[in-house]
């Protein structure tokens, strides 16, 4: 919070937490690890709290709040044992930016059988899932998701990322309504959409 905060009087207008979330192996940390929480507090109300408390400090410090989740938190109904919950993140951020990689669906995820073939279907379900669960809210973020700007060569079949699946999923966000999108490449080489 002490950096964000230093951050926000910087001049940074917004602030987002990325991978705000407990580890991904939770069972075994979870065996392994004793935490004190002496209320029982779940992960997704402790990440909930965190994040209203962040919006609270960093909105009196000028800057907005937004924050990073795994794309399937559009669509799965728990916390996925690593405390992102839609509701609770969506309800304590200015932003929400699910990472809707299609790279990183299983196969079958929507019922495509290769959703790294696939961007353009993959991405607008997941953001039809995240626009149904906000409209259930009184105050949801606005959603702003992470789109794929590479290839995944691990994925088994994959398809080369380029300006056509790029457009593709920009088209699917576009079409349902959102604007704002974020593109992420492991390795932060950017081409321009014309090459």
């Amino acid at each position: 919070m002490a950096l964000a905060k230093e951050a926000a009087a910087l001049g940074f207008d917004e602030i987002q937490f990325d991978y705000v979330r407990f580890p991904d192996n939770g069972r075994k940390v979870d065996a392994e690890v004793r935490y004190r929480n002496p209320e029982g507090t779940s992960k997704a109300e402790l990440i909930g709290r965190f994040l209203a408390d962040a919006r609270r400090e960093l909105h009196a410090a000028g800057a907005a709040v937004s924050a990073d989740v795994f794309g399937l938190t559009t669509t799965a109904k728990d916390d996925m044992g690593i405390g992102q919950q839609w509701e609770r993140v969506a309800a304590n951020v200015d932003f929400i930016s699910p990472m809707v990689y299609p790279s990183h669906y299983a196969k079958g995820s929507y019922g495509v059988k290769h959703p790294d073939l696939n961007p353009r279907i993959i991405v607008a379900e997941a953001i039809r899932d995240a626009l149904g669960r906000n409209r259930a809210m009184d105050r949801p973020a606005a959603i702003r998701p992470w789109l794929q700007c590479f290839t995944a060569r691990w994925v088994k079949p994959h398809k080369t990322y380029g300006k056509t699946e790029l457009e593709a999923q920009i088209g699917a966000v576009r079409s349902l309504g959102v604007e704002g999108y974020l593109l992420w490449d492991p390795t932060c080489r950017y081409k321009p959409l014309a090459a």
